[in-house]
């Protein structure tokens, strides 16, 4: 084939190079008859003889020129025929080359699209980093950008940056950037490059080439090559070019734009200082031309004129419309109050436009009446103006043309942040322009409009000067006119602009006006708040004063009157006090809303003491009164002195109250600190929740919500604690100021002795209701402690409910945590299954592929078999169809079996067709199928999702739970306590407690915030453990609790409760003993060595807590790579997914290829080729024929003679040689089939090879993308080293942290001293601490603030009321109180013996109290101890539950990579399907080939013995012919030559049959190279899935060092196990310390015991004192009765005064509020009115033009109506006078007409006529009719005759007669009658018209027109006609109707209207005037009634 086509090519070559040479001779024959011709002229011969010889010479030239030219045109034209045989033979070879260069160009596009695409990606990443560096650095953001331009453009881009950053200023509304450049630069670069890139490939492709066809085609294909060189070079040439024209070009556009911008502004200044100077011209013309007359040029201007006045009018009408938007835009801003501001914009915006507009329009009148004047006189002004418009058409296009180009720019350049501001305002100028230019051309549209009516109306105005100048005076004067409306619009417009800056002004008056009301509003509503609560402040000082006064009276009295009694009410107070402090402890454990209420009192107490002031000083002004009336009594001086006494004691008290307040405030002060401290934690906590991953996002909202509580509740304390520190400071001034005033009280109690009396009785009585409040709240308390015991027992409940629930937990956890193994197991199977389908998978691929080869190869022997069968079917069909028959038949015959070969390829590719569409399905269902596992993976996966959220879930709410109830227990145990030192009454150590106890309680809170819930299965049950030894715990402390309550209450009731103590004592020791041994049985050893084994647990736990974190973070790592490295994998299936639809596309277009239009084109090609071969053949055929009966003629005629014998022979042999002939002829017919047959074939096979040579390529790529994979999950694999070793050194740093903790344990340790220090300061103080408690409840009474003394006179007269009140109260408290102190005298001295026995067991309980108090702070230790092993645990917990998270990770991540690896095995069997197929097909091919190539050896030996046996036998005839005859040798001659021909056409198959065979040596070395690069596609397979297999396995290996590392944290924690028994240890140490401390505290205890036997002496001198006073008091009561009648008088008086004050004042309360509300009320309706007023303000202009408007239309209206009335009027008198005359009359003329034409008309209508006649004058039908049959039987002469009376002859002359009347009409009376009443009927006169009010009035129906009128009166007519009871209309008064038609005429010449007056009862008609045409019909109408 090579060989053929490289013939093919030199003989091309050398066919050209002839060409060539005979062209350029032929060229040089041309060259040289041209100069011939020409020299011809120029040779000038004299002579005629030598004329003819030069003549002939040239004639003989010329004729050898044209012989030489004639046989030059033969040569030229066999070349051309060879040429064209070539040509042909070329276009074959273009084909098949053309075919191979459409491919790998199509695989070229193809990679370059995909390289484009990466490109662009990477060119939107490299734009994402320049927007990213431009936001960055806003002002010089674009220096960096050109660094990162490639060097190659480094100069272009620095000369475009050398320019200054100005430049861009005016161009800021576009859209080109500099990035865009150095974009545009990247890409012209990255375009060179490319274009390299594919020089260098075409370089490649064309030296293979020149391997491939160097032999053969050198010529030829150096021409290409030096083409593709120049169109080359072409390309870097225009691409150079592009490049620098693209740069300058952008250059030159940043530099025009900037100058068209300038030019654009300056135009627009000059025009605008253009028009102005014409404005003023034009307006002093106007103002000059008003004066000259008018010249004969002035009629030109009057249809200017006029035009001008019509523009007027149609701008007086738009400025009539502009006034009404201005008066609608001024009712919306007069509406709109809110959006004022922003329509006051608005309108300003409007008017500017309508300014501008109005200024547009003036100019262009202005320009119009220029233009008018440069018309009249001067042409020359004509051409001026053209030209200017033209260069206003100009200007407009260049300005159109600059705007375009700023919008195109605008979308090229960008836009930057900084020349925003610059990029408005040109927007700005631009809109401007644009609005400028479309005004311009409308202006100029007109301008022209008016030239060319001014030029078409120049001729016509020539004509009618003379008759125009009076109407141009008349235009002019309306122009003025016009000019006059238009300045007063213009007025009425700036008018209108006033009023509305005035409405703006006024709104914004009434907007500030509200707002300054609003304000003064607010302030009076303050102060009036202010004032009320002032009010009341000082109502609750007043009542808190005279509370504290009473209180101090009583003191005063007690001490005074019942010295005795003053023991029992220390130890009254005393226990107050404890009391007092119990329930201050009680609100500081309990919360803020108490610290609130402690607030608000305090605030209370403040006012209180002022009031209490004031009322002090009004009491001691009223004492000094009372004590100049009550002088004589005396000894109140020693009753003083006293109470300086108890003075001194109060102040002693509140000094101790100063102190135990201030120890509540340190105690608050720790309790801030600890919550602090939880808040921090609990932010500590709250920021490692927020590390947690989306799966803990409920319980982040969980912890986020109790650490928001927390730190409101911490911010509260804090207010709560600065508020506290200044109220205490306030109490500390107030107390210091008490002191003095309590001084200056002691004065003044000398100077009012008198009164002492009274004021004591009374303080006695309010000192005895005090104690009855105090046993209230006795009673109280004991309810509370009952109440809080029932709650107890509710809390002990819920705790053994949340037990039950924790089991059941515990239950689920450990379900869950088989549903976990169950799931793993299930991950493991499924891997393992899938790693047995993917081998599977691969077999089946190895065996398709197998089945594919060998199928392959049946299909090759398949199609030689076919091949061999057609032929075989042509041989027979030769073989029955003779050379006799025609040719037509064969060609039929050949074209049919053409038509069976295409049905059997169509029926083959169907079944290809259906194979692929079986192939198709096939796959679906493999797809469907891989869904389907998909889809359930996922499932499992949700499942698996829910599972782990419903565990976490769970694990939180039982957490939370956990926290609640540990909350629960402090608050019991803080409750326990606070009841334990209400019954003891010195306990303080129980303080340290409390402290342990909360700082227990928010360390497990802590512990318990920090939790992250993420728990495996080992760690739950751990968890599960710890939860049920607390729980234990906590029953064992509540069982405790409630023995402690019971033994105190023991203790209170007898002394017989001190065994039962001791053995609570015992229980609880041993309840100890229980602990220790659990505690043992948990940590194994003793207690020591289960802290030594604690501690180390807790050393080991902190570290493999780092570790685990650290291997926690690896494995997130590790997840998120592999979840890139999936995303990876998933891109590449998605690759692969679109390579196998590309391969499904390539089958679909090879299945469409098997019959689209190109190989039907080639069939059909084929066929006519093969058509006219045949059709050669049949002729020669036929030529042979004929010679042959010629031959065999000869024959006969030569057998007839003698010797017939052997002729006869001879004749015989010719016969068969004919027929040997004939058979050559047909094999050599069916070789040229054959060959066709082959040459198609062998198409095929290069269509095949070029599609084998896509797929082989397509499987490289997929094989590249694989080893791309391996890369990628190598690299991926060093990563994961990388960051293993990354989280080592992070252990490093987490053992680093382990050492800090151990120093924060030694810190806690200090801590731990501190507050047993802090225990032992308590235990110091106990004595001392309740003697201040006892202070402080008295001073807690006293005020807290002063004020100053001044007061109301309100306030004292109220004051002297209620004390007047107290007085007669305390009288008879003093009585009760007096028995009592005898009582209580006798109870004393039992009491005493009572007390010192009590003082024994006090004691003996408090050792007691002590050793409990021992046993429980060692109980809360332990406690602590076991909440930190639980949070060890519960961290250990989470731990597990982090690995148990990153083993479903790895098992999502294998399942993934399962599906991935199912995927790939799916996609290579389908691969692989496909592969076999085209493998089978290619088989099926080659064999078919080879057995065709089989046969054609076999027939080609066949032809050559025929060929053999044919030369022998041609010999023989030769010889034969001879001998015969040797005259018919011309004959055999061409016999013989046909045969050679014959045997040279064979040889020539041959030669094509080799070559056929080469071709076909190629195709099957192509097809085993296929085959090969097949294999090692699948090589590269199994490569890749053995990588996999290690990676898989390499990961295996990874998990078990991973879990090799869990073992050994759980080593580690077993250390730390065993650290947190040596802390144990040293807590036993600390422990034995406390109890040092406590024995301490017991020496401290008896010192106080020493005070309290003093404190007992003294209390027996204040009883013998006590004594000696209630002498006194016996002594004072005498004088206290008489003093009281005295005090019940003026307490009635006060009472009655107080009572009045307090009802004032409450109704003066009354009222401020109703003020107040009032108040409000009014600004809210003032708002409302103020809105409203503006709503009127608005709504008044309206209405006030509205009634302008209205007024003077009533004026006009009442004018009308009052013309009108008198128009009524007048027709109402004339209409009575008519009536009146008329009434009964006829008209004479009427009845005269109507005579005359009875008898005119003929006998058979007279009768009509008499009913007329009746019915005019007023006769009924029915008596018409009588008479009329009257008539017919007597006749009408004697009615006639007797009617008449012999006048009938005068009245005939009479009638009015026309010439005309008998033609039309047949002379007919109804004829005539109807032309009298027309002619009668019409008016002489118009008729006046009048208004619908006046008809009404005269009771007619509504105005129309005369034709509805009509119609009108003609229904009515009708209707009256029909009715024959009514009167007829005809015989109304013929002056009735006059008014209403002529206001001249009364009668006479008006026409006859026969109406009757108008009756009420009937329906009325006006009459009008008919016309001729209605009225005919009319009547017409009315006489045929």
């Amino acid at each position: 084939m090579s060989s053929w086509l490289g013939g093919i090519g030199s003989g091309l070559g050398q066919s050209l190079g002839q060409v060539g040479g005979s062209l350029s001779s032929f060229t040089g024959q041309i060259s040289t008859f041209t100069k011939d011709m020409l020299l011809e002229g120029v040779e000038e011969v004299g002579d005629a003889a030598t004329e003819l010889q030069v003549s002939n010479t040239k004639l003989a030239d010329i004729e050898a020129s044209f012989s030489s030219q004639k046989s030059e045109y033969d040569r030229l034209r066999k070349l051309h025929a060879e040429l064209e045989e070539k040509l042909e033979a070329a276009e074959i070879q273009i084909k098949g080359q053309s075919t191979e260069y459409r491919t790998l160009l199509q695989q070229k596009d193809v990679e370059i699209s995909h390289l484009k695409a990466r490109q662009s990606g990477l060119q939107e990443e490299v734009q994402n980093l320049h927007q990213s560096a431009q936001s960055s650095s806003v002002g010089p953001a674009m220096l960096p950008v050109t660094t990162s331009s490639s060097t190659t453009t480094s100069s272009s881009v620095s000369s475009y940056m050398s320019r200054p950053s100005g430049s861009h200023q005016g161009f800021q509304g576009d859209d080109m950037d500099l990035s865009d450049v150095i974009w545009s630069q990247q890409e012209i670069n990255r375009l060179s490059t490319e274009v390299m890139r594919l020089e260098a490939e075409v370089a490649h492709w064309r030296r293979m080439s020149q391997a491939s066809t160097a032999a053969a085609s050198g010529n030829g294909d150096q021409g290409d090559i030096l083409k593709l060189q120049r169109t080359i070079k072409e390309l870097r040439e225009e691409m150079s070019r592009e490049v620098d024209e693209h740069q300058h070009e952008l250059a030159a556009l940043q530099d025009a734009q900037r100058q068209k911008m300038a030019d654009i502004t300056r135009r627009h200044r000059e025009e605008l200082a253009e028009y102005e100077e014409r404005i003023e011209e034009l307006e002093e013309q106007n103002q000059s031309g008003a004066g000259p007359a008018t010249s004969p040029s002035d009629a030109s201007k009057l249809p200017e004129l006029q035009k001008t006045i019509s523009s007027l009018q149609e701008e007086a009408d738009q400025r009539e419309k502009q006034l009404a938007e201005l008066s609608a835009s001024l009712e919306e801003a007069q509406t709109k109050q809110a959006s004022l501001q922003l329509e006051k914009d608005e309108a300003q915006e409007e008017n500017t436009g309508l300014l501008e507009n109005y200024t547009r329009l003036q100019d262009s009148v202005t320009e119009l009446q220029t233009r008018v004047q440069e018309q009249e006189g001067k042409s020359l002004q004509k051409a001026q103006l053209d030209h200017e418009i033209q260069a206003l058409k100009q200007n407009l296009a260049a300005a159109e043309k600059e705007i375009e180009g700023l919008k195109s720019l605008a979308e090229d350049e960008p836009k930057e942040e900084v020349e925003h501001a610059d990029i408005l305002e040109l927007n700005t100028i631009i809109g401007t322009l644009r609005q400028e230019k479309e005004v311009l051309e409308q202006e100029k549209l007109n301008l022209q409009e008016k030239l060319k009516m001014a030029e078409e109306q120049k001729v016509s105005n020539n004509e009618a000067e003379s008759c125009d100048s009076e109407s141009l005076e008349d235009l002019q004067a309306e122009l003025e006119r016009r000019e006059k409306a238009l300045r007063n619009t213009e007025e009425e417009r700036d008018t209108l602009m006033s009023e509305l800056e005035e409405l703006d002004r006024q709104n914004q008056e009434a907007t500030q006006h509200m707002i300054s009301v609003k304000e003064q509003l607010s302030g009076q509503l303050r102060e009036a708040e202010a004032e009320l609560t002032g009010l009341t402040a000082e109502l609750n000082t007043t009542k808190d004063q005279k509370r504290a006064l009473e209180q101090e009276l009583e003191t005063e009295k007690e001490k005074a009157s019942q010295s005795a009694f003053t023991l029992n009410d220390l130890h009254m107070g005393k226990q107050e006090l404890e009391r007092t402090v119990k329930e201050v402890k009680d609100k500081l454990g309990h919360a803020q809303e108490q610290r609130r209420e402690a607030r608000r009192e305090i605030t209370e107490l403040k006012k209180a003491f002022q009031e209490r002031e004031e009322q002090l000083s009004a009491a001691r002004a009223e004492l000094g009164q009372a004590g100049e009336r009550r002088t004589d009594i005396e000894g109140t001086e020693e009753k003083i002195a006293g109470k300086e006494r108890e003075l001194s004691e109060l102040r002693r008290e509140l000094d101790e109250m100063r102190s135990s307040q201030e120890k509540a405030l340190s105690e608050d002060y720790e309790l801030k600190m600890e919550n602090r401290r939880l808040k921090a934690e609990s932010e500590q906590a709250a920021g490692k929740a927020e590390d947690q991953t989306k799966q803990m996002k409920e319980g982040q909202a969980a912890l986020n919500r109790t650490v928001r509580e927390k730190d409101t509740r911490i911010e509260a304390l804090k207010l709560e604690k600065s508020q506290l520190e200044a109220e205490l400071e306030q109490t500390e001034r107030t107390l210091a100021e008490q002191g003095k005033q309590f001084q200056q009280t002691i004065e003044e109690l000398t100077r009012a002795r008198s009164m002492d009396a009274s004021a004591l009785q009374t303080d006695h009585e309010r000192a005895i209701k005090l104690n009855q409040e105090k046993d209230m709240e006795i009673a109280q308390l004991k309810r509370d402690v009952e109440q809080l015991a029932s709650d107890h027992r509710d809390t002990n409940e819920m705790l053994s409910i949340t037990v039950a629930g924790q089991k059941q937990l515990t239950d689920l956890l450990q379900e869950k945590d088989v549903f976990m193994d169950t799931l793993k197991q299930n991950a493991s199977d499924l891997q393992k299954e899938m790693e047995n389908s993917i081998l599977v998978v691969t077999k089946e691929a190895d065996s398709l592929k197998q089945a594919l080869e060998e199928k392959d190869r049946q299909l090759g022997g398949m199609k030689e078999e076919n091949s061999h069968l057609k032929e075989e079917i042509d041989r027979i069909r030769d073989q029955q169809s003779r050379p006799q028959s025609l040719s037509e038949p064969r060609t039929l015959d050949i074209i049919t079996e053409l038509e069976t070969e295409i049905t059997q390829l169509k029926s083959s590719r169907n079944g290809r067709e259906e194979e692929v569409q079986t192939l198709r399905r096939t796959m679906e269902e493999l797809q469907a199928s891989l869904l389907l596992s998909q889809q359930s993976l996922q499932a499992q996966q949700t499942e698996l999702e829910q599972a782990h959220a419903r565990h976490q879930q769970t694990t939180l709410n039982y957490d939370r739970l956990i926290h609640a109830r540990d909350e629960e227990i402090s608050c019991l145990q803080q409750t326990v306590d606070q009841l334990s030192e209400g019954r003891v009454r010195d306990s303080p150590p129980v303080q340290g407690d409390v402290i342990l106890q909360e700082e227990k309680t928010q360390t497990l809170n802590q512990e318990y915030g920090n939790e992250k819930h993420d728990l495996s299965k080992v760690e739950i049950e751990r968890l599960v453990r710890g939860i049920k030894e607390k729980e234990t715990e906590i029953s064992l402390l509540n069982e405790k609790n409630l023995s402690l309550t019971r033994q105190l209450d023991q203790l209170a009731v007898s002394r017989d409760e001190v065994g039962k103590l001791s053995q609570m004592i015992l229980q609880k020791d041993l309840e100890i003993q229980a602990l220790h041994a659990r505690l043992s049985m948990v940590g194994g050893g003793g207690h020591s060595q289960d802290v030594m084994f604690l501690q180390q647990q807790l050393q080991a736990y902190a570290v493999e807590r780092e570790q685990v974190l650290a291997v926690l973070n690896e494995k997130a790592r590790e997840n998120s790579q592999l979840r890139s490295d999936y995303h990876r994998l998933m891109d590449i299936m998605s690759g692969k997914e679109a390579a196998l639809l590309k391969l499904q596309q390539e089958n679909q277009r090879l299945s469409n290829m098997s019959d689209p239009s190109g190989s039907q084109e080639m069939f059909k090609e084929t066929i006519q080729n093969l058509s006219r071969i045949i059709r050669e053949k049949d002729i020669e055929i036929d030529a042979l024929t004929q010679k042959c009966q010629t031959l065999v003629a000869v024959l006969q005629s030569s057998g007839g003679e003698p010797g017939g014998g052997s002729g006869g022979v001879s004749s015989n042999q010719f016969e068969e040689l004919l027929q040997e002939r004939d058979t050559l002829k047909q094999q050599v017919k069916k070789m040229e089939e054959w060959k066709q047959q082959v040459i198609t074939t062998v198409k095929n096979m290069q269509h095949e090879s070029a599609q084998l040579q896509e797929e082989l390529i397509k499987l490289q790529g997929q094989v590249s993308a694989d080893s791309d994979c391996s890369s990628k999950l190598s690299v991926d694999y060093a990563g994961l080293i990388h960051s293993y070793e990354q989280k080592e050194r992070r252990l490093g740093g987490l053992s680093q942290e382990l050492a800090q903790v151990q120093q924060t344990i030694t810190q806690l340790s200090t801590t731990k001293d501190v507050l047993l220090g802090k225990l032992d300061s308590v235990g110091q103080t106990p004595e001392v601490v309740a003697a201040q408690a006892s202070g402080a409840s008295l001073r807690a009474d006293a005020p807290s603030h002063q004020t100053s003394p001044t007061a109301n006179n309100e306030n004292h007269r109220e004051e002297v009321v209620q004390l007047r009140i107290q007085l007669a109260e305390k009288e008879n408290i003093i009585k009760t109180l007096q028995e009592n102190n005898h009582r209580l005298s006798n109870s004393a001295s039992a009491t005493e013996s009572e007390q010192r026995g009590q003082a024994e067991e006090t004691r003996l309980v408090r050792e007691k109290l002590e050793a409990l108090q021992r046993s429980v702070r060692e109980k809360d230790l332990l406690i602590k101890t076991k909440g930190d092993q639980l949070g060890h645990v519960s961290e250990s917990l989470r731990n597990r539950e982090n690995d148990n998270e990153v083993l479903k990770q790895a098992v999502t991540n294998l399942k993934e990579r399962a599906l991935i690896l199912e995927m790939d095995s799916r996609k290579l069997k389908e691969e692989n399907e496909l592969v076999a197929s085209r493998s089978r097909e290619k088989e099926s091919e080659f064999r078919a080939l080879q057995e065709t190539n089989m046969q054609v050896s076999l027939l080609l030996r066949e032809k050559e013995f025929e060929l053999s046996a044919v030369s022998e036998k041609s010999a023989t005839v030769e010889r034969m012919l001879k001998d015969k005859e040797q005259g018919k040798s011309g004959e055999l001659n061409q016999l013989l030559n046909e045969l050679k021909s014959m045997q040279e056409k064979a040889f020539a198959f041959q030669h094509e049959r080799d070559q056929v065979m080469m071709a076909l040596k190629q195709k099957q070395m192509e097809t085993t190279a296929v085959q090969t690069e097949l294999q090692h596609v699948r090589d590269k397979e199994q490569r890749l899935n053995l990588e996999l297999e290690r990676l898989r396995n390499h990961l295996l290996d990874i998990e078990d060092s991973y879990t090799r590392e869990a073992v050994a944290a759980e080593d580690r924690e077993t250390e730390l196990r065993r650290r947190v028994a040596q802390l144990d240890e040293k807590l036993a140490t600390s422990s034995s310390a406390v109890e040092n401390a406590s024995q301490q505290a017991s020496m401290q205890v008896e010192s106080l015991q020493e005070q309290l036997t003093g404190v007992v002496k003294q209390r027996d001198e204040a009883l013998i004192h006590l004594r000696t006073s209630q002498e006194q008091v016996n002594q004072y009561a005498v004088s206290l009765s008489n003093l009281q009648m005295v005090l019940e008088q003026f307490q009635q008086e006060e009472k009655a005064m107080y009572s009045a004050e307090l009802d004032r004042l409450k109704k003066e309360k009354d009222e401020w509020k109703r003020k107040a509300l009032r108040l409000e009320d009014q600004a809210s309706a003032l708002q409302i009115n103020l809105d409203e007023a503006n709503a009127a303000l608005e709504s008044a202009s309206r209405l006030t033009d509205q009634l302008d408007l209205k007024e003077e239309q009533l004026d006009e209206l009442k004018k009308q109506v009052e013309v009108r009335q008198e128009m009524l009027e007048e027709a109402q008198r004339k209409l009575m006078t008519l009536l009146n005359s008329t009434e009964g009359k006829i008209d004479k003329v009427l009845m005269r007409n109507l005579f005359l034409g009875y008898f005119h008309t003929p006998k058979t209508k007279r009768a009509d006529v008499l009913r007329l006649m009746g019915s005019v004058l007023g006769l009924s039908r029915e008596d018409v009719d009588k008479m009329l049959e009257e008539d017919g039987r007597h006749g009408v002469t004697g009615w006639m005759s007797n009617l008449l009376g012999g006048r009938g002859a005068q009245s005939v002359p009479n009638t009015p007669q026309r010439p005309t009347s008998g033609q039309g009409l047949d002379s007919s009376f109804s004829g005539m009658f109807v032309k009298f009443l027309e002619t009668e009927s019409t008016p002489s006169l118009p008729a006046a018209k009048l208004a619908a009010h006046d008809m009404k009035a005269l009771s007619a129906p509504p105005q129309r027109r005369t034709g509805g009128a009509a119609s009108s009166a003609a229904a009515g007519a009708a209707q009256h006609g029909k009715r024959p009871g009514e009167s007829n209309p005809f015989l109304a008064p013929r002056s009735a109707a006059v008014p209403l038609l002529a206001g001249s005429s009364s009668g006479g010449s008006g026409g006859h209207l026969l109406m009757k007056p108008i009756s009420h009862d009937l329906p009325t008609f006006t009459p009008v005037p008919v016309s001729e045409s209605s009225g005919g019909a009319v009547l017409k109408d009315l006489l045929k009634q």
